[in-house]
């Protein structure tokens, strides 16, 4: 009697194993089969009655029908799971035919090309790029480039101080990289040194509070004011063509002497006088000088060894010239329609 209730029990638990569609189908049948409570150890329990010649054979049997069930449950667990990533597969699977969606790329800005495009033809006459801080001490601002307290480039309405005591503020240019350079970098020197910086500037066409400065150093033996000469027409004729006009006129800076101012030939008349260069015909490009002995002495560097020429451009007013733009708000405004011009 019990040998056919456990060759019926097999006979149902496989099959239910087989018609089982899913994993949690599959589980419920070994729990109903195999489980605590289970039909086998239901059966199981009725051995009590048994004589002691039935006891053995029925619990051979019970043992082998467990052993058949659980390789069929792991097999049926296999078969199930490989269905399971077989339509999950099919279910993900791309369509490589499909036209792929197009990827709209982005360009440089007017004002990251020109400073990549100078920095180029530097580094291709010998300079190497630097960089300095920001937010600057106002000794490496001004005390070390020679500008005393009193000066007219420190007063509270140009720049931006973060302390009660002018100690600390956002540079207003980065000639005090040169500083940085000088007293870490060893001779000879020749840097370039691109950033941002800020002054209280009201904003117009060719002003703003936030710009952009390349600042120039070279130190060496035997620089004169012919080697700065030189070397800012071949910059400025790389970048913008042999036929481009200049001009020096005489300056002052505190941190150079002599100093001059460059000039080149408005982009926009072409001479003529117009809003953009206010009449004159001609548009200021950079300041520049012999580096004054103070600042080298300052710095470490034997003034009877040792001269050098500083220059700094406004690399807002160079993307300007570059793509004829005539006003420097069009740079800042983040207008798509302007940028994907260039």
């Amino acid at each position: 009697m019990m040998e056919e209730k456990l060759r019926q029990l097999r006979e149902a638990s496989l099959q239910a194993i087989r018609d089982a569609g899913a994993l949690d189908a599959l589980d419920a049948v070994r729990v109903k089969y195999l489980g605590k409570k289970g039909e086998l150890t239901a059966v199981l329990k009725q051995m009590g009655g048994l004589s002691a010649e039935e006891r053995p054979k029925m619990g051979q049997l019970a043992n082998a029908i467990r052993e058949e069930l659980t390789a069929a449950l792991e097999d049926g667990k296999r078969r199930l799971s490989e269905k399971a990533l077989e339509m999950r597969l099919a279910a993900e699977r791309e369509d490589v035919t499909i036209p792929g969606k197009p990827v709209t790329l982005g360009r440089p800005h007017p004002l990251n090309r020109v400073i990549s495009e100078f920095s180029e033809i530097a580094i291709g006459m010998g300079f190497t790029i630097a960089e300095g801080p920001e937010v600057e001490l106002s000794s490496y601002n001004f005390d070390k480039l020679n500008t005393p307290d009193g000066h007219p480039a420190r007063d509270r309405q140009d720049t931006f101080y973060f302390t009660d005591d002018d100690s600390v503020l956002l540079r207003t240019q980065t000639s005090p990289v040169q500083i940085h350079v000088m007293e870490n970098y060893p001779l000879p020197i020749r840097i370039i040194a691109p950033g941002r910086v800020y002054r209280k500037d009201e904003v117009d066409a060719t002003h703003s509070p936030m710009f952009h400065q390349i600042e120039g150093l070279v130190i060496d033996e035997g620089i004169t004011f012919g080697d700065l000469k030189g070397t800012l027409n071949e910059l400025v004729h790389r970048l913008y063509g042999s036929d481009l006009k200049t001009r020096f006129r005489p300056h002052h800076f505190p941190f150079t002497e002599p100093s001059c101012e460059m000039d080149v030939e408005c982009f926009k008349c072409h001479g003529a006088g117009c809003p953009v260069c206010k009449g004159e015909g001609w548009v200021e490009l950079l300041g520049g000088g012999m580096v004054h002995p103070k600042v080298l002495e300052g710095c470490g560097i034997d003034t009877e060894k040792y001269s050098g020429f500083a220059f700094g451009f406004g690399s807002d007013r160079l993307a300007m010239f570059r793509f004829n733009i005539s006003d420097l708000r069009l740079l800042f405004e983040n207008d798509v329609r302007f940028l994907e011009q260039f």
